[in-house]
């Protein structure tokens, strides 16, 4: 896994820069007539995004949706985990200028495993809810990162006493030390979190951050949140945090949710039950978002996925959902007009199911426009 690092990066890089170049002139025709006329707009930090952004450019929040909405902590969670595929100037950008929120910091997280700082995510302060937010966005998988996709295939397991089995992959990205050990701090031998632009090890980095926001505010809670691979890191967050609860049990206190999209599987039964058990115990929402046939959702490989009482029904429903974003702009408004890229992922979803479902577009279109259905009763664990 090692030699396709750099030729994946690359293709990665080509692609992202004419998706971009595209875009910011007006579309392919459009940057045909700037080549001719030698007009051509590059893009900036500003204005460059990822391959994932690309499929759903849209950066403001619904302002229809307020802190006091029921949706309000799901949409802006998802739209906060969109967001943190971009690179720090444009995340920077978007929630002082757009969200008019406080930008906290990016960061770019160790794996000692793979010794590479190759886990990212943000954090933002939240000042419009009564209590204040703050918000932790782990990156998902970036098609073109070889470090992520070496993330999701470390398919083994590690298990802990009395917590069940985990996800090892996931695990070492988030900090996860030699031998399977979460210790409750890092040993005085291990690097300590000292450097803004390259902290070592999330878990440890962003606890520590998240223990110096909250002595700060003492009536602030956090969130965190994340797509596809970075829900993963969100909600095992959550759970190494209730491992050490002996000791942060005030930090589960004032942890409001965990908000996950396209969150694939990240342990087995009993790891489930510690953590219902716990959040419980602390009050902890936990809402995991699921989108139609979504693949990165299987649990296990599905033995009908090929069979034709399964090829139909889901290529019927990818053929509703490209002919539904041209529908969905002329009932819901121009916030949900889709572009020609995002257009042709749909078209390859015809041939894979369930592979557009994973974009973060219908996931954005789900906290906004999807019916929410939350528990009348405590605890809340959904």
């Amino acid at each position: 896994m090692v030699l396709p690092l750099l030729p994946l990066a690359r293709i990665g890089d080509v692609l992202q820069k004419w998706l971009n170049l595209v875009s910011i002139n007006g579309g392919p025709l459009m940057l045909l007539l700037h080549w001719l006329s030698g007009k051509v707009i590059e893009p900036d930090s500003l204005s460059s995004t990822s391959a994932v952004g690309n499929l759903d450019r849209r950066i403001e929040l619904d302002k229809s949706i307020k802190p006091e909405n029921p949706r309000y902590k799901g949409a802006l969670s998802m739209m906060a985990a969109k967001l943190s595929y971009e690179n720090k100037d444009l995340v920077q950008s978007v929630v002082n200028h757009h969200w008019k929120m406080k930008f906290v910091g990016f960061y770019n997280f160790r794996n000692g495993y793979q010794g590479r700082d190759s886990t990212q995510a943000f954090l933002f302060k939240e000042t419009q809810s009564d209590p204040n937010l703050i918000v932790v966005a782990f990156r998902g998988t970036s098609p073109f990162d070889a470090d992520a996709w070496r993330t999701d295939f470390d398919l083994s397991w590690c298990e802990f006493n009395k917590v069940g089995k985990t996800h090892s992959g996931f695990m070492k990205a988030l900090g996860m030390q030699p031998n399977n050990r979460w210790p409750l701090e890092l040993e005085t031998d291990q690097p300590q979190g000292s450097s803004d632009q390259h902290p070592p090890f999330a878990y440890y980095t962003i606890r520590k951050m998240l223990v110096d926001l909250l002595q700060e505010d003492v009536n602030a809670k956090f969130i965190l949140t994340g797509h596809s691979l970075g829900g993963a890191l969100a909600i095992l967050f959550a759970g190494v945090l209730a491992m050490h609860d002996h000791e942060y049990a005030w930090l589960l206190e004032r942890m409001e949710g965990v908000y996950t999209f396209g969150q694939p599987r990240v342990g087995d039964e009993k790891f489930g039950e510690f953590l219902k058990e716990k959040f419980r115990k602390y009050d902890v929402r936990y809402m995991r978002y699921v989108y139609s046939n979504d693949l990165v959702l299987e649990e296990e490989p599905n033995k009908n996925y090929f069979s034709l009482l399964w090829f139909i029904p889901k290529r019927l429903n990818a053929v509703w959902e490209l002919t539904r974003s041209f529908i969905l702009p002329w009932v819901k408004g121009s916030e949900y007009k889709e572009g020609w890229f995002m257009r042709f992922w749909r078209l390859v979803g015809l041939v894979i199911p369930g592979l557009g479902a994973h974009a973060p577009q219908d996931y954005v279109n789900l906290t906004r426009l999807g019916t929410l259905l939350l528990p009348q009763e405590s605890p809340k664990v959904e």
